[in-house]
């Protein structure tokens, strides 16, 4: 057994230089900015923080990058505290070999750790550890070593520690070499890599294919390196339900040629130990390990498609300073309908069925009228298309000067029935603050989504299949992202949107509610000190991300940091005019105030265009009067879509009907598509084309191709064979924005006290 020295000990510590330098390799980011970033790190700054106001200190690391460091130095850190959890344990058992302390000290990955030191953790002694305890380590040594060994293991006979034979001490002998070839991280790397590399994944069907949703994989087998990771989620929940079995296929005899080729074969036990190590140990091991790899890989790939997508939701622009009727579409118990003022005050609501389509239509233009609403926002579950079909006959019989548009109400029962929803509506019943939610996402779909989790929004892949924890805390990372990178009104956010700002806890953001409950808006950000828990450090991390309107100093609405509020005003002094800085002014600033060219440029953006919002770049909702039906349409017509959901396939799309399109990844270009998120977004808004429509299915085929279809051969209409019913369809113009100039800012009071 190795013995645990002072020295050994040492060597156990975790060496922070060490994981700089890994993760500086791993993400191609250099030792000094990643060095940098973890020191902003440890002394508690937040990622967006860290993105937007420090780099001069990460060399202008964007968020993405910061976060990868974030994600590095924990995975790394976690490593190698388990790695010293694991030496200390099975040291404590009086079993750490040399060669086994080696082993462990090679592992890359915790899957690798964990498979090391599985053995030790069960209560049943493996084979080689029951032969070693028999005194056997020493005939192990010899059998790699001389060819006579069977006149060597007489010596081993021992009838007190249950060594009845010659053959027992060689099988005891055999057993430790099988589980030193087995631990073994060269061994494991080699033989892991070949059948990574040549291997197939084989999975049947266990019942009647006609009847599973999985009949694609009834009889289906790829090459391991090449399985797509929605592949791997699919299969691997219906190897969970008991509808497929998996195996993976390789050539296990060139397994053997490949490992008994590193050893010098002393004799035929030797050789048989090692073909036992490969065989019984270390195959079923890196199996496990590969389907494991494997599934956190595509774990991973689902979860950022997941990501990606609440981010495309999340960034849909605001319809600002606009009344809008909610209406969330029922059929037993009826619809009903919110109306909302401009601020997403509730007002009023009512109920309609639209089986009786005269009185549905009736009251749908009274409520126009008397609540002057401008847009309808109509949920797209169960019933949402009779519901369209209503409004607009509604609209057209009436005169009425309004359009609609159709809305995702995914998690809107969630929101409904949470703590949030009944202190925000206590008297309103469930499906009243449904109808309520759909309307406030048109509002400020930002706002509205935060107060739902993000695993009720319906936009993943196999999200119910992938890692929870680690799902909940990417969608979270995605949330608090956006939020930074919009910015919020400190004035007007619910706590559900303060809690994802940067340096804020929800204790936090309750308080900042309960503050302007009892003392009514704020009006600078130096007041937030007056909240409780809004302490100094607080304050550095969340001011920037905090916007006050309300404020008399100009600043306070901007993305201008408070410490750099001075270097602002001597800038803004130059540019009043309508001047352009100097690099000569720039540097003087700069020295003043000690402040980096980065820093100066940025302000500088933001004097130019204060307070302008992130998300103005992308498409406005697509709003329509009149509705289509599926048999409307045709092969080769023209339609606008908005993307709803992309995924490793291609995108399904809404383009104004009841059944969502699909478009595949091969249609999505004239060049190769590689990942169908580098082409589209979810919000994304595209005038698309219908390539193939299944009548029966009522499925519908879309392309963004210039000749779509012609690599698959499918045909196509001929141009102008589009249909006349085509729905009129338009993008909605906000109104614009309230003051928001240079201009402005001049005629307002600079200073913060």
């Amino acid at each position: 057994m190795l013995e645990l020295s002072e020295d050994v000990i040492s060597k156990l510590a975790l060496d922070p230089v060490q994981i700089i330098q890994k993760i500086s390799v791993d993400l191609n980011i250099p030792v000094s900015q990643v060095n940098a970033t973890v020191n902003l790190i440890k002394e508690g700054n937040t990622i967006p923080f860290i993105s937007r106001y420090r780099k001069e200190v990460t060399g202008s690391l964007d968020e993405i990058q910061v976060r990868d460091i974030s994600h590095k130095l924990s995975y790394l850190e976690n490593l190698e505290a388990r790695r010293i959890e694991i030496i200390k344990g099975i040291f404590a058992q009086g079993k750490l070999s040399e060669e086994l302390y080696q082993n462990i000290s090679k592992c890359e990955t915790l899957s690798e750790l964990e498979d090391l030191y599985a053995p030790y953790k069960k209560k049943k002694k493996t084979r080689a550890m029951i032969a070693i305890e028999k005194g056997l380590e020493a005939l192990a040594d010899l059998m790699t070593q001389i060819k006579d060994i069977e006149n060597e293991a007489a010596r081993f006979v021992d009838i007190e520690k249950g060594v009845n034979s010659a053959e027992e001490a060689l099988q005891g002998a055999m057993d430790i070499i099988a589980e030193r070839i087995a631990q073994d991280m060269d061994n494991r790397k080699m033989i892991r890599d070949f059948v990574f590399s040549s291997g197939e994944l084989v999975v049947k069907g266990l019942k009647e294919e006609a009847a599973s949703v999985y009949k694609m994989y009834y009889d289906y087998r790829e090459p391991l390196r090449l399985v797509k990771p929605h592949r791997i989620l699919a299969i691997n929940r219906g190897e969970k339900e008991e509808e497929l079995s998996t195996k993976i296929e390789f050539d296990e005899e060139k397994s053997k040629e490949i490992l008994t080729s590193r050893y010098k074969i002393a004799n035929s036990f030797h050789k048989t130990a090692i073909e036992d190590g490969l065989s019984r140990l270390l195959i079923p091991s890196i199996v496990r390990e590969i389907r494991s790899v494997n599934t956190e890989t595509a774990d991973q790939h689902g979860i950022q498609v997941f990501s990606e997508n609440l981010k495309g939701l999340l960034l849909q622009p605001p319809i600002k300073r606009t009344r809008v009727l909610g209406i969330d579409p029922g059929i037993r118990t009826g619809t009903k309908a919110a109306a909302l003022d401009e601020n997403g005050k509730y007002l009023g609501y009512f109920l309609f069925y639209q089986g009786n389509a005269a009185a549905a239509q009736k009251a749908i233009a009274e409520a126009v009228k008397k609540y002057k609403c401008e847009l309808l926002a109509i949920g797209n579950g169960t019933g949402s298309h009779e519901v369209q079909i209503v409004v607009a006959e509604a609209i057209r019989e009436h005169d009425l000067p309004v359009q609609y548009t159709v809305v995702s109400e995914d998690g809107a029962s969630v929101y409904s029935a949470s703590e949030l929803a009944g202190e925000e509506f206590p008297e309103l019943d469930l499906t009243i603050r449904g109808a309520i939610s759909i309307g406030r996402r048109l509002q400020d779909p930002l706002a509205e989504f935060v107060k739902i989790d993000p695993k009720s929004i319906g936009v993943g892949l196999y999200q119910h299949d992938v890692n929870q924890k680690a799902l909940s805390e990417a969608l979270d990372e995605t949330v608090e992202s956006v939020v930074n990178n919009v910015g919020v009104n400190i004035n007007t956010a619910s706590y559900a949107l303060l809690r994802y700002v940067s340096g804020i806890s929800i204790s936090l953001a309750k308080n900042i509610v309960e503050y302007r409950d009892n003392s009514g808006a704020i009006h600078s950000r130096e007041e937030f000190g007056k909240i409780a828990g809004f302490g100094p450090k607080t304050f550095v991390q969340a001011a920037g991300f905090l916007k006050v309107p309300e404020s008399k100093d100009g600043l306070d609405n901007t993305w201008v940091h408070p410490e750099n509020y001075k270097a602002a005003r001597s800038i803004l002094e130059i540019m009043k005019n309508g001047k352009e800085i100097s690099q000569s002014q720039k540097e003087a600033i700069m020295a003043e105030y000690n402040t980096g060219e980065a820093t100066i440029r940025d302000i500088i953006e933001e004097l130019k265009k204060p307070n302008r919002d992130v998300r103005e770049d992308y498409p406005a909702p697509i709003l329509q009067k009149d509705v289509v039906k599926f048999e409307d349409l045709k092969p080769g017509m023209k339609v606008k879509g908005k993307v709803k959901n992309v995924v490793d396939f291609g995108a399904f799309v809404d383009i104004g009907i009841k059944e969502t399109a699909l478009i595949h990844v091969s249609e999505l270009s004239d060049t190769f598509v590689k990942n169908p998120m580098d082409f589209l977004k979810v919000g994304d808004v595209k005038d698309f084309k219908i390539m193939e429509m299944d009548t029966v299915r009522k499925r519908i085929s879309l392309s963004l191709k210039t000749n779509p279809g012609v690599s698959s051969g499918i045909k196509t209409s001929k141009p102008g064979e589009e249909s006349r019913k085509q729905p009129r369809q338009n993008n909605f113009t906000p109104k614009p924005p309230a003051a928001g100039t240079l201009g402005s800012f001049l005629k307002q009071p600079l200073e913060f006290k």
